[in-house]
């Protein structure tokens, strides 16, 4: 299926790129207008794209039903402040109520049963339900167009971060699992970043990894090894030795077992070595795969 963005309605592309580019992190935007009335609606057109200066970005994008703009984008060039809070899924359902286009000048704290707590470096509302709350400056405004659709890149420079310690691990770095945030998709989905659905993948090798393409040509052309794995065993900065001191009962058992058939030998150890990867233990995978390496005839 190929899709041209200038051969479809608007709306159709808009589908498509939610759906495609997600999860989305969800900016909770808490505003004044000109008369100070306070104003909160949540945007998933949201990110983090710097540390020095502190950079986050939010697009309040016209309408594209009816290309109008929203209160927070008047807002934000009435009053060149904000507070971006985030959302976790204790709170994500009064958030998006939140979403509602109310008429102006209808508090959305009050609407979504939220606490307004004032702020040390501007003037609107933190959300105090929030575990994070980031009062921010309005540094540029980017229209990148007048249509329905067009998006408002609104650029913040955090000048004051308020963190509910409740979510901190024992290093005092942020916990996902306590933070339990979430996250948009397409149409009416969201995603919970917490529990199973969290997982670490290991960072690049700072010595530079070997690369899938330098792994010996059984493992790189296993039938039962995944890209995933291959990826994980390329990531170190140099192919193992066999270490004689590694002891692994399932491994000798393996090799007892399938002593007489050196091919279902090195397909069972190839399963193997796939469980140890999938459970994060590439050093052991890697001592699997060197066996069945020196096992084959």
């Amino acid at each position: 299926m190929q899709v041209d963005p200038s051969q479809i309605k608007t709306s159709e592309l808009h589908a498509y790129l939610l759906g495609a580019v997600s999860p989305r992190p969800i900016c909770f935007a808490s505003t004044l207008d000109a008369d100070g009335r306070p104003n909160l609606s949540p945007f998933s057109f949201f990110n983090v794209f710097g540390s020095n200066p502190p950079t986050l970005i939010f697009s309040p994008s016209r309408r594209v039903r009816d290309n109008t703009v929203k209160h927070t984008l008047e807002n934000v060039y009435a009053t060149k402040e904000v507070v971006i809070n985030v959302v976790n899924y204790a709170m994500v359902q009064q958030a998006s109520l939140a979403s509602c286009e109310y008429p102006a000048g209808v508090n959305e704290f009050e609407k979504a049963g939220f606490t307004p707590i004032a702020s040390e470096k501007v003037r609107p509302f933190r959300v105090k339900e929030s575990p994070v709350q980031m009062e921010c400056i309005v540094k540029q405004i980017i229209e990148t167009g007048q249509g329905g659709g067009a998006g408002n890149l609104v650029i913040c420079e955090p000048v004051m971060l308020h963190i509910n310690e409740a979510i901190l691990n024992e290093h005092g770095k942020i916990d996902p699992h306590k933070i339990d945030l979430v996250a948009r998709m397409g149409g009416d989905y969201y995603c919970r970043a917490s529990g199973n659905a969290v997982f670490e993948v290991a960072k690049p090798n700072t010595q530079l990894g070997i690369g899938v393409d330098a792994l010996p040509l059984a493992i790189r052309q296993s039938h039962i090894l995944t890209g995933n794995n291959l990826g994980q065993l390329g990531n170190v900065h140099e192919i193992p030795f066999v270490d004689a001191s590694f002891h692994d009962d399932h491994l000798k058992n393996i090799i007892q077992y399938y002593s007489v058939t050196p091919d279902e030998m090195e397909k069972e150890l190839h399963h193997y070595a796939k469980r140890l990867l999938d459970d994060g233990k590439v050093a052991a995978a890697w001592q699997v795969l060197l066996t069945a390496a020196v096992n084959q005839p």
